[in-house]
This record gives structure tokens, C-alpha cells and sequence, in this order.
């Protein structure tokens, strides 16, 4: 069976220690690093299954370490923070984290973030087999690739964007109200932001629909949620 491996990726000795003697603790594998080049070494070399990831390193934030991983790999980034405000949290997601918890933190709640990490991994996987490419109209995506495409034509999404586009895709034709959207996309971490999701849809659209303002695939239902419109044939 294979072993999860995590990469701690912390400054501070006593916090790192704590997370990665939790680990070992609940049989996960793990490798450290205190700065962002070590991390990105680490990251690129170890190709780990799950990254945990403080964005206050002394060589440079952590933001720019996941953009770096976004570049390359999908695999789940769980940031662990003192930042505290919002928009330190939807700068981390729209850059590429799966999910953001805040110290002072227990370790039983990491470890909930890690076994639904694992699990959104499993469901990933075992989606992209069944069906690497969704089409609908002239929309597709390439699960396999990481790759969508509008009347042949390659567009280029946040990985926040990718991620809503592929929910949506893979719940085609149902109401996803805004609560499911948040959980499933952010982890409960923005849960009650609806402006938030508002504004990551509205760019959303401006990328794959022709007129925005009369959406082909993404339907708003007002006060509830979005839809993905199911289409026939090619999109003129």
C-alpha cells in the first residue's frame, strides 16, 4: 500500500518539529525544509503527495512557493499561517492552495485537513481515469493535461478558475449551491465569502464565454447557485 509522503515546509523549529513528529506519529512519510529554495528543491526532487506549507519563510513568501508548484504539479497544498485576514487567505487559493488553516492550530484538526487532502486526491484520480476529457459544445477539458479549450482554442485559467470549471463540469446540468461550491473547492475555509465566489465566476466567464453577460455554460441562479448548462454540437 502506498505510504503518503508530506512536505513540511517551516521556519520555525519548535512548530515544525511538532508537525512532522505528528506525522511519523500516524505513519505518514515526511521531508522538511526551513526556507522557500529548500522547499522548492525538495518539492521538484521528492515529488511529494501532499505539501504543508508556511507562507512566512525567511527567503521569500509563500505565495511565490506555490505559484512555483502550480507550474508543474497538482498535488494538494495545505498552507498553515499566522496570517490571519481574508485576503491573505484568497491570495494563497487563487495562487494554488487546496486549503488554509491558521495557527495557533490542534493537531488533530491538521490532521483532518491532510485525510481530506488525501481524499479529494483519491476522487481526482479515479475521475480523470474514467473520463480524461470532458466536451460540452465547444468547451473541453483535458483532465490528463490540465488543459481547457474553447472552440479549439487553448484558455489559460487560475488554478482556483480550473478547479470551479471542473466541479461544475463533473455536476453537469445540477444547482451547486454556494455553500457546496465553497467546501468543496476551499475546504470550509471561506465557506460564508459568496462575494468572493462571485468574483472568481464573473473572471471565470470572461474567459470561456463569448458574451458574459449571456452565458452559454454557466448559469447563475440567483440567491442559490451556478449551473453548468449541458449543450449540444459545436458552439458557433
Amino acid at each position: 500500500m502506498h505510504k503518503i509522503s508530506i512536505l513540511v515546509v517551516e521556519d520555525d523549529k519548535a512548530v515544525r518539529n511538532l508537525i512532522t513528529t505528528t506525522l511519523e506519529a500516524h505513519g505518514y512519510l515526511y521531508r522538511a525544509a526551513g526556507t522557500g529554495e529548500a522547499a522548492i528543491l525538495e518539492a521538484v526532487s521528492g515529488r511529494p503527495d501532499i505539501i504543508i506549507l508556511d507562507l512566512g519563510l525567511p527567503d521569500m513568501d509563500g505565495v511565490e512557493i506555490i505559484e512555483k508548484v502550480r507550474g508543474w504539479s497538482r498535488c494538494p497544498i495545505i498552507v498553515v499561517s499566522a496570517r490571519s485576514e481574508d485576503r491573505d487567505k484568497i491570495e494563497a487559493l487563487d495562487a494554488g492552495a487546496d486549503d488554509y488553516l491558521t495557527k495557533p492550530f490542534s493537531v488533530d484538526e491538521l490532521l483532518a485537513r491532510i485525510r481530506v487532502a488525501i481524499r479529494k486526491m483519491s476522487y481526482d484520480n479515479s475521475g480523470a481515469g474514467e473520463d480524461a476529457v470532458f466536451q460540452n459544445g465547444g468547451l473541453k477539458i483535458d483532465y490528463s493535461a490540465g488543459c481547457v479549450y474553447v472552440e479549439d482554442r487553448e484558455v489559460h485559467l487560475t488554478p482556483i478558475e480550473y478547479k470551479l470549471l471542473c466541479l461544475l463540469a463533473k455536476n453537469l446540468g445540477k444547482v451547486l449551491t454556494h455553500n457546496y461550491i465553497l467546501k468543496s473547492i476551499w475546504v470550509n475555509v471561506l465557506e460564508s465569502d459568496v462575494p468572493s465566489l462571485r468574483v472568481f465566476m464573473a473572471t471565470l466567464r470572461k474567459k470561456i464565454e463569448k458574451d458574459p453577460s449571456n452565458p452559454r455554460y454557466i448559469q447563475t441562479h440567483i440567491g442559490v447557485g451556478y449551473r453548468m448548462i449541458r449543450r449540444q454540437g459545436d458552439e458557433s
